[in-house]
């Protein structure tokens, strides 16, 4: 059978033996969904950056507002069983991540209704824009050393944390708790609207913009993120986003799969370089943006 990585990226050809193939394949769902919980887990995205633009070349039939459920459904799954691992880790900043998810959640509504009037074009220009701009950043600043940070300062309005993890590693750091406001409304409107999470963004403004440790910032990432998209999942479902038996089928062998890839995702989390698997990343987001913006303008 012909590879879905070569069909046409376009929308205005027929791609219905494909589209029918995927989604009554369970074998595939539960292997894409694996895949998908190991690598989100493991860079704290949740892993909607990798399914929403598969779904964009090989389900060209999809509205922004399916696309968007099925992967914030994945998400929330990715995210609540990461979750659970990296807690018993003690990796999680309880404060930050409570505080930031409270934030997201009025811009989390907000986002799934505007999938219901965003045209299709303008979600796949947007989207693959978006990818370019996160490829160039994580490519060029992804992956920093511990070491290279700037030392702790305490300035006025910054929250100070001290967490020991269960390998008796320490981390201190302080941030500015109104940058991490901001930046969480922020993530949480376009994280469903978009469909990827907001781990992809969150991570990195976490580890650069507030200064968190990376492990922290992963960490607590994956937790804001499953308190986040579980909100949105619920307002998808209250909109009938889940009602065609397909889909459901498709979401819940992508959601099998993506439970046991998130525990495997947090386990290597230390065990593999991080800048090797960011750079890695960067260059695959690239490649997809390109593709999907070629896609509208050819």
């Amino acid at each position: 059978m012909r590879s879905f990585l070569f069909l046409p990226a376009g929308r205005n050809f027929n791609t219905l033996q494909a589209c029918n193939f995927l989604m009554e394949n369970i074998y595939l769902l539960l292997l894409i969904g694996f895949i998908i919980g190991a690598i989100g887990t493991l860079i704290g995205a949740g892993g909607g950056f990798i399914l929403v633009p598969l779904l964009i070349i090989i389900q060209p039939t999809f509205t922004p507002e399916t696309i968007t459920a099925i992967s914030m459904a994945v998400v929330a799954a990715n995210a609540i069983s990461g979750s659970v691992a990296y807690m018993t880790t003690k990796r999680v900043d309880y404060k930050a991540g409570i505080i930031f998810a409270i934030c997201t959640i009025p811009g989390s509504i907000l986002g799934v209704y505007t999938t219901k009037i965003i045209p299709i074009n303008v979600f796949d220009i947007i989207f693959g824009i978006m990818l370019l701009g996160l490829a160039v950043f994580l490519f060029l600043k992804g992956g920093e050393k511990e070491s290279d940070k700037k030392p702790v300062t305490e300035h006025k309005g910054w929250v100070h944390q001290h967490l020991t993890d269960k390998w008796n590693i320490h981390y201190d750091y302080a941030y500015d708790i109104r940058k991490g406001i901001i930046l969480s409304i922020l993530v949480g409107y376009f994280s469903p609207l978009l469909g990827i999470g907001g781990g992809i963004i969150h991570v990195p403004a976490m580890a650069e913009w507030l200064l968190f440790p990376v492990h922290i910032a992963t960490a607590t990432s994956h937790f804001i993120l499953a308190i986040m998209a579980t909100v949105s999942v619920i307002v998808h479902i209250t909109e009938g986003s889940y009602n065609d038996p397909l889909i459901l089928k498709m979401v819940i062998g992508l959601v099998i799969g993506v439970i046991p890839g998130a525990q495997l995702g947090a386990y290597l989390s230390r065990k593999i370089h991080g800048k090797i698997i960011i750079k890695a990343l960067a260059i695959s987001l690239g490649i997809v943006g390109i593709r999907i913006l070629i896609s509208r303008f050819m």
